[in-house]
Formats: structure tokens, sequence, C-alpha cells
């Protein structure tokens, strides 16, 4: 499994989990599920967020449940679907809240890999899924790891933002004990929960105010 070897800062942490006994026994159940199944993303697209967003320039974390399981949308970034890939409903959504939030047209383009550069750490709590089968792969390891992410971040020094959509998302706000960083919390963007706060909570101008001169270009130019 790749380690997310070219994100020098992010190394030692993987490294360090993946020889414990957790870790091996992750590694030997995802190896084993891509040899057997179809399994989103892409074995080398598994630690995507961490190489685009490394340890040290985190400064948002979005986080999302589990990767996209229909075909060719999943690439490692929470919520994010290829260039010229059709909008999932809860993207859809997000860009919906971002149009009104911001007054600007809403995205064409569902890649979020310009946010993930700017220091938007695009987060599943479950980095791989089974084809067609949501949550799949919930409960084979990933969530102790993540968990230990979120406990990571909580040790930076910088103030980080922590954008938390859903129950299961806010259930890790007890991670985040450190009173510097940020905590915003909204309902999911999915259909079936948008209606009931997640639009008109403006998160992408409540994090650029508290970014204040460093504000993140949601729209890419």
């Amino acid at each position: 499994m790749n380690n997310c070897n070219d994100a020098s800062n992010w190394n030692d942490f993987f490294a360090g989990y993946f020889n414990t006994p957790a870790g091996i026994q992750l590694k030997k159940v995802v190896d084993l599920e891509y040899q057997t199944n179809q399994v989103f993303p892409q074995y080398e697209q598994i630690f995507h967020a961490f190489k685009l967003t490394p340890l040290n320039q985190v400064r948002v974390v979005i986080l999302g449940q589990d990767p996209y399981h229909d075909d060719g949308q999943a690439q490692g970034l929470a919520f994010s679907v290829p260039d010229g890939m059709k909008l999932p409903p809860s993207l859809r959504n997000i860009f919906q809240e971002l149009a009104d939030d911001l007054g600007v047209e809403p995205p064409l383009s569902g890649d979020l890999s310009h946010w993930a550069t700017q220091g938007v750490l695009l987060l599943n709590t479950s980095l791989t899924v089974r084809a067609h089968q949501a949550n799949s792969h919930k409960n084979i390891g990933w969530e102790p790891l993540t968990d230990l992410v979120i406990q990571r971040l909580n040790q930076q020094s910088l103030p980080i933002i922590f954008v938390l959509w859903g129950k299961p998302a806010q259930k890790k706000r007890a991670l985040i004990k450190n009173p510097q960083h940020y905590i915003l919390e909204a309902p999911h963007p999915s259909p079936l929960s948008a209606y009931r706060g997640f639009f008109g909570s403006k998160p992408f101008s409540k994090i650029n105010q508290i970014l204040d001169k460093h504000p993140i270009q949601w729209v890419k130019k």
C-alpha cells in the first residue's frame, strides 16, 4: 500500500501506523479487497488527499464518510469527482450553497483538487469502498486510522477549521480538544438532509472570515 511517501510530513505518521498490529492487519484486508473485488478509489489514489495537502499546510478539514461507490467517481478526496464527471447530489448541493453564500456561479467541474492544494484536507473517515456498496468498508479498520489523523491535526500549533457535516462527522468533535481550532457544524449536504440547515449555513464565507487575509479561492479561476 502506498503510505503517502511523497508527502514527507505525513510520511512518519503513516509509516508508524502501518508498523503497528492494527496497521498491518488493515493493509492485509485492503490488499485482499483490491485483489478480490472492485474497490474505489484506484489503489494508488487511496492517500491522494494527504499527497495534495501536506500536514503542515492543513488550514481546513472537510470531513466526509466514505468514497463515492459508482464507477469513475472516487479520486481519494472527500466529495470530489474527476473533471467532466456528472456531479453527485451531495456535491451539487455543496456547490449550490457555495453559489448562494458567495454570490457566484456554481462551479461546473466537481474536481476539488484546487481546494486541496490550498490547504483544505478533504478527508473521508473510510478511505476505500466496494463498488456500488456504500459503507461496505466501514468496519475494516480505517476509522481508527482516520481518528488518529484528526487527533494529529488537533496537535497542530496553527489554528485549523474543522467542517463537520452530518451526525457521523459531528461525532468526531470529541477528538478536537485544542481550543485554538475552529469547528463549523451543519447537516449533511445530501438531498436527505440539506434542507434541514445545510442550505443557508454559509460555511465558505465563514471559513474565509476566519482565515482573514489568506482566504481559500473556492471557485477556480
